[in-house]
């Protein structure tokens, strides 16, 4: 996909749905979480994919993030693509509990600003 306006929004769009089908199948609950191995994977995957689509931003509007730690959002893409046998779940549950909210939000700011200021 051509980086740009338009496949910005696209990427957001898929970033902000694998946001929120961990947030559905965990329920915000670590004992949900933990108690399903189908869970877990489901969630390894969302991540794996939200963060391969983070790498295909433009530049541009992941500068209007400065916050957001894109070198170790793809460093994890990298441990999770690559060290699948050796993920270890609390590491997967502290992305989802303390990073995923934080990136909601900026995501949902991204995508204001890919479409011209327009609210979602």
């Amino acid at each position: 996909m051509k980086k740009g306006a338009l496949s910005d929004q696209l990427l957001l769009a898929h970033i902000r749905e694998c946001i929120e089908r961990v947030s559905d199948y965990t329920g915000g609950e670590r004992d949900t979480f933990f108690g399903s191995q189908l869970i877990q994977d489901a969630v390894a995957r969302n991540l794996q994919t939200l963060a391969e689509s983070t790498q295909r931003l433009s530049d541009e509007i992941k500068a209007t993030e400065p916050a957001v730690p894109w070198h170790d959002i793809a460093g994890f893409r990298n441990l999770l693509t690559h060290a699948y046998l050796g993920l270890d779940p609390e590491v997967l549950w502290s992305v989802v509990a303390q990073d995923l909210p934080g990136l909601a939000e900026a995501v949902k700011r991204m995508h204001r600003a890919a479409e011209g200021g327009e609210s979602q």
